[in-house]
């Protein structure tokens, strides 16, 4: 179902792009795309809230800019609180009035996760506020090995990804595409 929404919003996208954590692939999940319809939202988010719903959590935290809508969705069809911390002078943090209470229990909320380094920097952040991170819901895991909490994903995707200067797009002299919102030099 998923997978079908993706292509259907054009979410989907096939090529040569570097991602956030720096690494190349052939595949791009463009979830904003898929996040800009309320309804689709709703119906994708709703398949992580399934996999959660045993889960005792008490806040959801989403790292800005990705984390951003899927928190909020997961919040209300969980009827728990959700916030994001974002970027300031390229460090996460909690802004905006948040706040996170000691000993609370956290459930961190991605679009994509690949090596989880937003979510890692969101983690940080909860701790340094005394939170307790119980797991990571996303509507994509795109598999890049083991990650230290449970993930709770919609869709694990196994595309392939390259390290740079491996990379045999680059060899083949496809253009490199950066369609995400992390601030990365080519």
């Amino acid at each position: 179902m998923l997978m079908e929404m993706l292509r259907e919003s054009g979410a989907l996208l096939e090529g040569h792009f570097l991602l956030s954590s720096g690494k190349h692939s052939d595949v791009y999940i463009q979830c904003a795309r898929l996040l800009m319809y309320p309804d689709k939202a709703e119906k994708a988010i709703s398949l992580i809230v399934e996999k959660i719903k045993d889960l005792d959590f008490d806040i959801v935290v989403g790292p800005a800019m990705g984390g951003i809508i899927v928190s909020y969705e997961l919040a209300r069809q969980t009827g728990k609180p959700g916030i994001f911390v974002e970027r300031e002078d390229g460090i996460m943090k909690l802004r905006r009035g948040f706040t996170i209470e000691k000993g609370q229990k956290v459930l961190i909320a991605e679009d994509v996760i690949t090596t989880g380094k937003s979510s890692y920097e969101a983690i940080e952040v909860v701790k340094e506020h005394g939170g307790e991170v119980v797991g990571i819901g996303c509507l994509i895991d795109r598999g890049m090995g083991t990650y230290r909490y449970p993930v709770y994903s919609a869709l694990k995707i196994e595309a392939k990804i390259y390290e740079a200067k491996t990379c045999p797009l680059c060899k083949e002299n496809k253009p490199l595409v950066k369609p995400g919102s992390r601030r990365i030099v080519l």
